[in-house]
């Protein structure tokens, strides 16, 4: 069996960053199963007195030491936790310190500034980019298309949905999407909402294996999921895109993350951020 950590990720906030820089860490041991636990606004000495009961207790029930890894801004907080039994990976504490001695300045310590409404233009245009990806998913609507920031295309269940609304709340990025139907492929052309907004289109494409695991879990045994469906389907995709010269991705291996920033350098959305 392969061995099993528990990981504790803290924050005084979300626990977005912690758990984001701390799951790119842990993907390099991949024989060990990690059990997550996420506590988020800890941001006073009782919770953090409280979480060091909670670290300290799943050390005394595995019998090994849990690994914290946190993003703790105030010194009080912080010094709390490292007391726990744990492997305790501070993530600011690693980086603050050597960019005030570069700088020659102190740090705000401020809570907040990386997930919050600080920047309320910034937050704003998430929040709507988020309604945007909503309000267009899954070919729902075209009327607006021509707001788009890009207009992710394939067959129904290669990660376009959840790649706009990543898109929308990470970088306020306008994505909508639109499935690629049997319909398309009988004519092997485009929808015709898309026709007019070819040069916003990005296409996502996906290993027959990969599409009938997932089209499985929502629908057993069924046509939609069987291997020949997903393979005939995959096979006129990538024949439309190449014929209409419309670039793509394979997203079999890759998380939405992944998908998301590709799509952000492939169309040269990222220098513009």
């Amino acid at each position: 069996m392969n061995p099993r950590r528990t990981v504790f990720y803290l924050s005084d906030r979300t626990g977005i960053t912690a758990e984001v820089l701390g799951k790119t860490l842990l993907t390099q041991f991949p024989t060990v199963e990690f059990r997550k636990r996420v506590i988020p606004f800890i941001d006073t000495p009782d919770k953090a007195n409280a979480t060091l009961e909670e670290i300290n207790g799943t050390a005394r029930q595995e019998s090994q030491r849990p690994i914290v890894i946190s993003t703790l801004i105030n010194d009080e907080v912080r010094w709390i936790i490292e007391k726990s039994d744990a492997l305790c990976l501070d993530l600011f504490e690693g980086f603050i310190g050597k960019l005030e001695g570069e700088l020659g300045l102190q740090s705000s310590h401020a809570l907040g500034l990386t997930h919050g409404i600080g920047n309320a233009t910034a937050y704003e245009r998430r929040m709507g980019a988020v309604n945007y990806a909503l309000g267009h998913d899954d070919g729902i609507s075209a009327s607006h298309y021509t707001e788009a920031d890009v207009i992710l295309i394939g067959v129904s269940r290669s990660g376009k949905t959840p790649t706009c609304l990543y898109l929308a709340m990470q970088y306020g990025i306008l994505a909508a999407n639109c499935p690629l139907t049997a319909d398309d492929f009988d004519r092997m052309a485009l929808p015709k909402g898309l026709v007019p907004h070819r040069a916003r289109l990005y296409g996502l494409t996906i290993s027959a294996e990969r599409l009938t695991k997932i089209r499985n879990e929502r629908r057993p045994n069924s046509q939609y999921a069987a291997i020949e469906t997903c393979r005939s389907e995959i096979r006129a995709a990538e024949d439309l895109f190449q014929r209409l010269n419309i670039p793509y991705i394979d997203t079999s291996t890759m998380s939405i993350e992944e998908i998301a920033v590709t799509v952000l350098h492939k169309t040269g959305m990222a220098s513009k951020l």
